[in-house]
């Protein structure tokens, strides 16, 4: 006789002939916490044919500039609590965050010091910084991925017939001082894209869509493990309430308001400006 529990017994069953054991042992758990979860629940059929609706249109959202199953991943927890899970060992090393669904596209190689804001219509702003190993030594040669949203808080793949490609990005090396530093526009907050069913989602929940205004950045140097992060602005609306559950403490950082000529002159950029620190410290592999 098939009972609830045969079903998940059967299940399971069908994977001893799985090689890979790491592939086995996830697979068993899912399996095991998704049954749970339908007897839990008493899930209905006509919800699990919702479901597999939802997910089916989340899979024809994504195109080669919009992944919308991250978006997903993201408004539901799982990517900052995969970030946390996999979190460096090291305590004094720059917490991680979430990628997001928009690191779609290669980061234009860039020269120290550049502008990343193409357009060149928001806050002028410099964002500078040192990447060092966990015991203080600075990393030369350092590699820095960064890519931001235009004033408007749209990425330049969301809007590649108003955006210059490239627009907001840049990979960039660091000196033989592990120093950093380029020219942009002061980041704004920005909702996520709701024409999709995770938007659906949000609204069917009751929550806003908005992320607070921050740059991404990956950062890796050789022998060290990399990192993928955020520098949040300070006294940013929805810092406490991220839609995706980004924000840290510690990646908060001041975008401070710097009237001095000569520094504008020294970085190239109208004075006054906005002048962000961001210096990253990562952990051995």
């Amino acid at each position: 006789m098939t009972t609830e529990d045969v079903v998940t017994t059967e299940a399971v069953d069908s994977l001893r002939g799985t090689d890979d054991p790491r592939l086995r042992e996830l697979l068993t758990a899912l399996i095991r916490h998704l049954h749970a979860f339908t007897r839990e629940t008493r899930l209905t059929r006509q919800e699990w044919e919702t479901a597999i609706a939802f997910l089916t249109e989340t899979g024809q959202t994504c195109t080669d500039t919009r992944q919308e199953f991250i978006l997903l991943s993201d408004v539901l927890g799982l990517s900052m609590l995969v970030e946390t899970v996999n979190g460096h060992s090291d305590p004094g090393s720059t917490e991680s965050t979430v990628l997001g669904p928009f690191h779609m596209t290669e980061s234009p190689v860039r020269e120290l010091g550049a502008d990343i804001d193409l357009a060149g219509t928001g806050e002028p702003c410099v964002v500078s910084g040192v990447v060092r190993a966990a015991d203080g030594t600075p990393l030369p040669g350092a590699v820095l991925d960064v890519w931001q949203a235009d004033p408007n808080g749209f990425y330049d793949v969301q809007q590649p017939d108003v955006q210059p490609p490239g627009n907001g990005r840049g990979l960039f090396t660091a000196d033989d001082e592990g120093r950093f530093w380029f020219r942009t526009c002061v980041p704004s907050e920005y909702p996520i894209p709701t024409d999709g069913p995770v938007g659906a989602l949000l609204k069917a929940t009751g929550r806003h869509p908005y992320r607070p205004a921050h740059i991404h950045f990956i950062v890796s140097a050789a022998g060290h493990a990399p990192v993928t992060t955020h520098i949040f602005v300070a006294g940013g609306a929805y810092l406490d309430s991220d839609a995706v559950f980004a924000v840290k403490k510690g990646l908060v950082k001041d975008f401070t308001p710097t009237d001095d000529p000569a520094l504008a002159g020294e970085y190239g950029v109208p004075n006054p400006f906005r002048h962000a620190r961001f210096d990253l410290v990562l952990e051995r592999s």
